[in-house]
């Protein structure tokens, strides 16, 4: 019930808001067309043709953390779905605000639709981990 709490909910949903925008206008089809709380999946089958556990390992190489995912009516197997899930409360907890989100947005479109590069792939690990060591991780 704090005023600080509902201060960072508030921009955990503005963050997640412009994320999910933020994809959207990359091509990303998102299940439900956006997101109205603090999360949304990608149905990276229909976005980029890459399943949700490759889209997963990808993201994970450069430093990005996202959770495979099912879809409504998936037709593939659960350790193999068609999506992932993205969430913002980790990273609004240390600091990131809307305009980092475009970045992480973008980023994320970059090695998606560039699977196979691993130039860019190289490039944009090094841009996240430059990035995020602007922001702090909550108790360490």
């Amino acid at each position: 019930l704090s005023n600080e709490f509902k201060v960072y909910a508030e921009q955990v949903l503005n963050n997640a808001k412009k994320l999910s925008d933020t994809l959207i206008k990359e091509g990303f089809e998102l299940i439900t067309g956006g997101t109205e709380n603090h999360l949304m999946v990608i149905d990276t089958i229909k976005s980029v043709n890459i399943d949700g556990k490759r889209s997963e390992e990808l993201l994970d190489e450069v430093g990005i953390t996202t959770n495979k995912q099912i879809i409504p009516d998936d037709p593939n197997p659960p350790l193999k779905p068609s999506g992932i899930r993205i969430g913002t409360p980790a990273i609004t907890s240390r600091g990131m605000k809307e305009d980092d989100m475009v970045n992480i947005g973008q980023w994320i479109a970059l090695i998606l639709k560039n699977s196979d590069n691993n130039s860019i792939k190289k490039r944009t690990a090094i841009e996240v981990r430059n990035f995020s060591e602007a922001f702090i991780l909550p108790g360490i």
